[in-house]
């Protein structure tokens, strides 16, 4: 079954291994998650947990979402997002889940905004080959070929220059190197999608 919480992106560090390998980590912040909500396939068409993250200012919430984190008996949360494929009586409305859920060694995946790069040419967007720099060429870096005659348009999809990053980014089969339960973190072996302080969604790895 799955398993899930959600996090913030503290940075990147390194780690030694009892066998002296020296590992880089990414540090993840998951505290405060609580269950909000259980949907069934009676109720709701499928089976899911809701899991609301980092409190929000009273202030800055609506009525609807304070009526809703009401019955879990929490603040209202900044983020709210939804677990599929997990064990809904190992779950209760009202539960704080805690990192613990997770061990060292396991496999996860972990889901997050890309880091938006702006407006790219198509060797860095898409790794295209770029021209002949000497010799007269006159071709540099630009996007190459925009397909055939015949049907006088551009085809959809053609890769092109355009907005790079910004897109929601699935990296899998990340191994948990530590959890610590005291502080809250996690420490994933390699990098993940987003910016320092960006939201996570850790889960128990599909291809494991």
């Amino acid at each position: 079954m799955t398993k899930g919480i959600l996090g913030r992106k503290i940075g990147m560090t390194q780690v030694f291994m009892e066998n002296g390998e020296l590992i880089p980590v990414t540090v993840v912040e998951a505290s405060n998650n609580v269950v909000l909500q259980k949907k069934s396939t009676e109720t709701d068409g499928y089976e899911a947990i809701q899991i609301g993250f980092e409190d929000k200012r009273e202030k800055l919430s609506n009525k609807p979402e304070k009526g809703h984190v009401s019955k879990a008996n929490t603040a209202p949360k900044r983020f709210i997002r939804e677990f599929r494929e997990v064990d809904l009586d190992g779950y209760e409305v009202g539960q704080e889940v805690k990192v613990s859920i997770f061990a060292e060694g396991e496999m996860i995946d972990v889901t997050g905004v890309s880091k938006g790069k702006g407006f790219q040419g198509s060797i860095k967007r898409h790794g295209q080959s770029r021209g002949p720099m000497a010799h007269g060429s006159r071709y540099h870096r630009r996007p190459g070929s925009m397909g055939p005659v015949a049907p006088n348009r551009v085809f959809k999809g053609k890769l092109l220059p355009g907005r790079m990053g910004g897109d929601l980014v699935t990296v899998q089969n990340l191994e948990i190197v530590k959890v610590d339960a005291e502080r809250n973190l996690l420490l994933i072996k390699g990098n993940v999608p987003g910016a320092k302080k960006a939201l996570l969604k850790i889960k128990s790895a599909v291809k494991a």
